[in-house]
């Protein structure tokens, strides 16, 4: 049976697919993958996102935004810039963006600003949003509460968060992004999911980071999408076709001008 796919979160774009991008996007589309969103980093990233959608209409979707690892404290002037290329380029979502404490807390006050802002210029244009979110769950779903309306939908990208913190996301209209972290085995995401609605979830790779078992180490690749959806199928108790199906209908929903509502 064939299957359709599609990876909501993947940087095909960055250095390290320069040798062989082509052969992995054929890949992917010959795993079933037949769409692939690309979130942007920063200004310098910005290029050659776009430059990807161009050589690939049908099959890759440039997103803009600020990485929040990538704020700071000239984070005014390179958003400025950046809203800029909203009136030049068509993009279908804004981000990726949100709150990152891992590695510095130096610039949260920044972060919090920056994710503000372009969250603003998603409801301006009814544009989704792709949210970033490391060390600071509940400080961003916070932060979203803040926000939230009718006029904000989105999805959370690489969600490792616990129940309780999903169903806080779900009560908001956003998706939860599924990817490789639900391979790992002390991830504690397969209990999660189990107890989650599949219409509420889409899947992604994060390509070239967090690739699924059995390619940990390795780089990952959007032609991975069929064993985190597999995975996903386990976890849930539902099968690979239904996955596939709903995670498809769902993404497609996410990235749809016409709806403002998730599910």
């Amino acid at each position: 049976m064939n299957r359709s796919y599609i990876d909501t979160h993947t940087h095909l774009y960055l250095d390290r697919f320069d040798e062989d991008r082509q052969q992995v996007i054929e890949r992917a589309l010959a795993a079933g993958v037949k769409k692939m969103y690309l979130p942007n980093i920063d200004l310098e990233s910005l290029p050659a996102v776009l430059d990807l959608a161009k050589a690939w209409p049908e099959n890759c979707f440039p997103m803009l935004g600020l990485h929040p690892t990538d704020v700071k404290t000239d984070y005014r002037e390179i958003l400025q810039q950046m809203k800029g290329m909203l009136d030049e380029e068509e993009f279908v979502a804004i981000g990726e963006i949100g709150i990152d404490l891992y590695w510095d807390t130096t610039y949260k006050y920044q972060q919090e600003r920056a994710f503000f802002e372009q969250i603003s210029w998603a409801k301006e244009r009814a544009l989704p949003i792709a949210v970033h979110i490391r060390e600071a769950m509940d400080y961003t779903l916070d932060l979203l509460e803040e926000v939230q309306g009718d006029d904000l939908r989105g999805v959370l990208h690489c969600f490792t968060g616990n129940y309780e913190q999903a169903v806080r996301a779900l009560d908001m209209g956003f998706y939860l992004g599924i990817g490789g972290v639900l391979t790992y085995k002390k991830s504690g995401l397969k209990a999660v999911c189990a107890r989650l609605p599949l219409e509420a979830l889409v899947l992604e790779t994060d390509a070239p980071f967090l690739p699924p078992v059995p390619h940990r180490g390795k780089r990952n690749e959007s032609a991975y999408i069929p064993i985190i959806a597999a995975a996903l199928a386990e976890a849930m108790g539902r099968s690979l076709e239904e996955v596939a199906r709903q995670t498809t209908q769902n993404a497609e929903r996410l990235f749809s001008r016409a709806s403002l509502s998730a599910f």
